[in-house]
């Protein structure tokens, strides 16, 4: 589409919207769904609820989601040359977070339209916000895997790593989800978020089996996992790097006289790992 010199271009607003209490929607989120000629939604029933909740009805309510972005993106961009001002709304929380729209907001910043945040509500950082766990930094991996082979790799993974790690479960899986993690590590720490924001939220925190212990036998409702930073691997990573170094230059007991020094662990643990690195 050719564009003239007096036409103006649109916005796409991408607009975070409740997960759960519509009365987390923010008066800026408000102020663009009453104003934007589209709304594209991941799921159009679950948007004219929060719709009618602000007592609006949008001139045109969009069906957009990972099925039809493909095809959809190119309309929505010629109407956004055009003029016409779109709101990208998922089914909750904020677009691109697990959710479709990277199509539309790669095509739209090739084609010089501005895509402009609303920020408000992610069930991740909600998690986050009330995490007594160490989880910081942390990543964030979405769902995992829905065939128990390829979900125990991805756990593996997870609990190797030092950093806290976040992903989404299914409240059908999450029962074993966590006997897979108790059987790598029993230890590990986490949080279980279900219904974050809803009439029954619940918030789990221990090992797995102390939260399986409280998690109903058939729980509902959608669940955020925070894998707590594990401080002892990092410790141990950071102990072996300085080791190497040190035995680089002094003989193994030397070595670990400084390297516990420099730690701040017992002389006998460096030695040990310093006799295990020599023998490497």
């Amino acid at each position: 589409m050719e564009m003239t010199d007096n036409m103006s271009v649109g916005s796409l607003f991408v607009v975070a919207t409740p997960i759960g209490n519509l009365n987390d929607l923010s008066h800026r989120a408000e102020d663009v769904l009453k104003s934007v000629q589209i709304v594209a939604a991941e799921d159009t029933r679950r948007t004219a609820v929060l719709l009618d909740h602000i007592g609006h009805r949008a001139p045109e309510l969009l069906s957009f989601h990972e099925h039809n972005e493909a095809g959809l993106t190119p309309r929505l961009i010629d109407r956004l040359q055009g003029g016409a001002d779109i709101a990208l709304v998922s089914d909750a929380g904020t677009p691109l977070i697990n959710d479709p729209g990277f199509g539309l907001i790669a095509a739209a910043q090739s084609a010089g339209i501005a895509a402009v945040p609303v920020p408000g509500a992610c069930s991740i950082t909600a998690a986050l916000s009330v995490c007594p766990l160490s989880c910081h930094p942390f990543k964030f991996v979405g769902f995992l895997a829905a065939k128990k082979g390829p979900r125990t790799t991805q756990i593996e993974q997870i609990i190797a790593s030092s950093d806290a790690t976040v992903f989404l479960e299914s409240p059908k899986r999450i029962r074993t989800t966590l006997e897979i993690v108790g059987g790598i590590d029993s230890k590990r720490l986490l949080m279980v978020g279900r219904e974050l924001t809803k009439k029954f939220e619940s918030i789990y925190v221990g090992s797995p089996s102390e939260i399986l212990a409280l998690l109903d036998s058939d729980p509902r409702g959608e669940i955020v996992v925070v894998v707590a930073s594990d401080d002892g691997i990092k410790n141990s990573q950071d102990e072996n790097r300085v080791m190497r170094i040190l035995l680089q230059e002094l003989p193994p007991s030397q070595a670990a006289k400084l390297g516990a020094s420099i730690c701040g662990v017992k002389k006998s643990l460096m030695y040990d790992l310093a006799m295990s690195l020599t023998q490497e």
